[in-house]
């Protein structure tokens, strides 16, 4: 049901519904910038705690769409400083993910295989073959570089065993969607967790969107496409919601993507949304894609998580890098990165407050805006020395 919805998410991307959707290359998916949040609300709980759960993903989807009708008015509060630190976090947090990957997975963390040279070899054979194809070969084989990369990467681990197809067995051949699936339980915890990091959704999109068409089309994006953005982020969220799927947002990696492959082709895109929605229909074949190792998806994402950073690093080289700038932005990103790095110095706050602190995002997000609308507007360090030469010549005079 993920796949089905965040395909349809997605088509609102791409195509677009009335005042739904920036039409541009955005691809949706389930976000794990929600998982701070989901992880305590059923932690320990079963599956009686996804009722809870599908009200946030609901109603936090609902304000999520609500907040593009405000977005516009509040864009002031997100120049590139605020976007391109957002987009930087969140390639930061996912780069340790890639490496977990490449490892052997998160779950195998502990265990004797991970990191072994085995898991390590599958990792870098797609890192390398992406490489080589990227830069030593021209048109649609160059361009198509990270796919090549994966489906090496994938044959080598099937000739080493790494491969299994029990879950295509396992998998019926067709779904269709069932509606209120776990059911449906009020919660305040769960509303507000969901309110709080719609809102960080809104500002990745909007970096986002200022990442695709800065680095796609070389222009700055409109309110009309920020807008768009994120009232898909919202509808495709609530709508994945009601049938137990979980929250969409627009997806970073592929600003990197475009940023490598240079293809900003909605179209594209829109095929990759069509395909999505098949394997929801059809769970053989997304059991198919889930057979692809752990190992082979790390040495794709550390490319793209990578080039999440990269493109967060573009953003931000539009900034004018005066001392107000640059306090704001080591301000926001030491306690982000700090928080999320050590977890532990917030031991003592309330669970819920502790979750939403130690995502680093958050924190970073909200230091970066307040900071950015309170600290007064400083002149530029070339300013500062044309208006001193300007006093010095008129002293002279």
């Amino acid at each position: 049901m993920s796949m089905l919805f965040a395909g349809i998410a997605t088509l609102f991307q791409t195509i677009g519904v009335g005042p739904v959707g920036a039409k541009l290359p955005i691809v949706q998916g389930t976000s794990f910038a929600f998982i701070p949040i989901m992880i305590p609300l059923v932690a320990g709980k079963g599956v009686d705690a996804m009722g809870a759960l599908m009200c946030g993903v609901i109603v936090g989807g609902l304000f999520h769409a609500c907040l593009g009708l405000v977005i516009g008015k509040i864009r002031f509060a997100l120049p590139p400083l605020v976007t391109g630190l957002v987009v930087t976090m969140i390639g930061l947090a996912l780069v340790k993910v890639g490496i977990q990957y490449a490892a052997g997975g998160v779950p195998a963390i502990g265990k004797p295989e991970y990191g072994s040279l085995l898991n390590w070899s599958v990792a870098l054979v797609v890192i390398f073959v992406t490489l080589g194809v990227k830069f030593f070969t021209r048109g649609i084989v160059s361009v198509a570089a990270v796919l090549i990369g994966l489906v090496l990467g994938y044959i080598v681990a099937y000739f080493l065993g790494m491969v299994s197809f029990v879950n295509v067995g396992h998998a019926e051949v067709f779904a269709l969607p069932d509606p209120f699936h776990f059911g449906f339980e009020f919660s305040i915890a769960a509303i507000i967790g969901f309110c709080l990091m719609a809102f960080i959704s809104a500002v990745e999109t909007v970096g986002d969107v200022s990442g695709i068409t800065k680095g796609g089309a070389g222009r700055e994006a409109t309110s009309e496409e920020i807008r768009g953005a994120t009232f898909a982020d919202g509808v495709g969220s609530a709508l994945a919601g009601l049938f137990g799927a979980l929250p969409n947002t627009s997806f970073s990696q592929n600003v990197g993507l475009i940023a490598m492959t240079g293809v900003m082709s909605r179209m594209v895109v829109t095929i990759g949304a069509l395909f999505l929605i098949a394997a929801g229909f059809f769970p053989k074949v997304g059991a198919v894609i889930s057979s692809v190792p752990i190992e082979v998806l790390g040495g794709g994402v550390i490319v793209m998580f990578g080039m999440v950073v990269a493109a967060g690093v573009s953003m931000l080289s539009d900034v004018n890098w005066n001392r107000r700038n640059m306090v704001i932005f080591a301000i926001a990103i030491s306690v982000g990165l700090g928080l999320q790095l050590e977890p532990g110095a917030l031991q003592h706050l309330p669970g819920t407050v502790k979750v939403l602190m130690t995502s680093g995002l958050l924190p970073a997000a909200f230091i970066a805006i307040i900071l950015n609308l309170v600290l007064p507007e400083e002149l530029g360090d070339e300013q500062t020395e044309e208006l001193s030469g300007g006093m010095v010549g008129h002293k002279g005079e």
